[in-house]
């Protein structure tokens, strides 16, 4: 089973070849991302029509650099996939229409994918794990901890109910003056600096809840930084190493109560799994806290390489793979062509929001 994956939710355009062998085993025979990292970097964020534009003039491009690099033609592939939501509706319409095309020209199953499902499943690809495990998944849009039970099976244990973890790095980031992205800056500046200079805050810590908070912890950032300033560059890494050191805290925090939850429910797994994904995945400082939380209580960490963390087109194809393998049990052939994109798609679409909700459904 072969799958080229399409990924235009945000500011990478990218295309993959995935290959699952008799006994489920994945392989990526091809990984290729386009970042716009360039293009958005004079307006300290992303713009959606700027981004829309570069998937367009990049998306064919990298679809048969794709193929060459898996050595194969669109004819050798089995299905596509798109991601076809969470993410900026005029990215999404243009990865989701290219694949909606390929699928049809050459009579191909076509798969939709859920970008937050791509994100949950990359460790059965990259580590072949097994159901059920627990996810924190750690964006710019989202920061949730979410029970994994199987394909399309999720429950939402707990969801931040202001900010995004990710979005809280970058706007620290540009409040400190640093340069977009901002969470790779931010991590890069605490590395001088002094993480107790500053006393901020713990969001929600010792509270029952599985819920997340960061704005509060945002708003400190400004007023120690406003009440200090003109800052020095000295200033500026110890607000940031004091900054990641309260996240840190607060992750381990608000997970341990999720990992105690997970054993309850789940007393007769010996060795449980916690994977974190999503771009913050990549910070190293986050990792290590809960790689410590996890040997404190008896599970094993699983994080994908950084690589597969921030926005990927392998993660769409792997999860294409999975629904193709589900589908073959169930006698159905993908998603119909009609299908449309979809800017909000909670991954959990029982439990209540907490955030976001209007006419475009619920954030998260």
């Amino acid at each position: 089973m072969r799958v080229l994956g399409i990924e235009t939710s945000c500011d990478e355009t990218a295309a993959a070849i995935v290959e699952r062998d008799e006994n489920g085993h994945g392989t990526i025979l091809s990984n290729v991302v386009l970042s716009q990292i360039a293009e958005h970097e004079p307006y300290g964020g992303v713009v959606p029509e700027i981004a829309a534009r570069a998937h367009v003039e990049a998306l064919d491009r990298l679809v048969k650099q794709a193929l060459a690099e898996a050595n194969c033609e669109l004819g050798d592939v089995d299905a596509i996939a798109a991601t076809a939501g969470p993410g900026l509706i005029g990215g999404l319409i243009v990865g989701l229409m290219t694949g909606k095309a390929l699928a049809l020209a050459e009579k191909k199953p076509f798969y939709a994918i859920n970008h937050l499902e791509g994100h949950a499943l990359t460790a059965r690809l990259t580590d072949g794990l097994s159901y059920p495990y627990l996810l924190l998944l750690v964006s710019g849009g989202h920061t949730q901890m979410v029970l994994v039970r199987g394909l399309g099976d999720y429950t939402r244990l707990g969801t931040t109910i202001d900010d995004a973890l990710g979005e809280a790095f970058d706007k620290t980031a540009k409040l400190l003056g640093l340069p977009y992205p901002g969470g790779p800056a931010v991590e890069q500046a605490a590395l001088k600096g002094d993480p107790k200079r500053f006393s901020l805050p713990r969001p929600l810590k010792g509270e029952a809840r599985l819920d997340f908070s960061f704005s509060g912890l945002k708003t400190a950032v400004r007023q120690t930084a406003t009440e200090i300033a003109p800052l020095s560059e000295q200033d500026v890494a110890d607000i940031c190493a004091g900054f990641q050191l309260a996240v840190a805290d607060t992750l381990s925090d608000r997970v341990s109560r999720s990992l105690k939850r997970f054993k309850q429910e789940y007393p007769d797994k010996p060795m449980p799994e916690l994977v974190v994904a999503g771009g913050v995945a990549a910070n190293k400082a986050l990792r290590a806290a809960l790689q410590g939380l996890c040997d404190r209580y008896g599970f094993r960490f699983v994080a994908p390489p950084h690589n597969l963390c921030t926005d990927n087109a392998a993660m769409i194809a792997w999860a294409g793979v999975e629904r193709a393998f589900q589908d073959e049990s169930f006698g159905k052939n993908g998603d119909p062509l009609d299908i449309a994109p979809r800017s909000r798609w909670p991954l959990d679409q029982k439990s209540a929001p907490l955030i976001g909700t209007g006419r475009r459904g619920a954030k998260a």
